[in-house]
């Protein structure tokens, strides 16, 4: 049986040290575009998984909170996201 809090642990997680990591590197002078696209197809994947997760959690009768956490996380990789984008944007004007 899948262990969805746990899925949900290890992708707190990870959302934690990409909220920590990807400012950085949108920091970085010498960071290219091709490398920013990059960084917003990854983020994009995981803004996909987290909200099929959320789902999961939501299906199997997960408690309020756990849903809440999943929720969370799902808007986290959104802002993350957008803030890749933004820096797309600026690069390309």
């Amino acid at each position: 049986m899948t262990d969805w809090v746990e899925i949900l642990k290890e992708q707190t997680a990870t959302g934690d040290q990409m909220g920590r990591e990807v400012p950085k590197m949108l920091a970085n002078p010498d960071i290219s575009e091709a490398q920013v696209k990059t960084l917003f197809s990854a983020l994009e994947k995981q803004a996909d998984f987290v909200e099929k997760l959320r789902m999961a959690l939501e299906k199997f009768d997960h408690d309020f909170p756990v849903i809440k956490a999943a929720e969370r996380l799902e808007e986290r990789y959104a802002d993350l996201a957008a803030s890749v984008a933004e820096k797309l944007k600026a690069m390309r004007t």
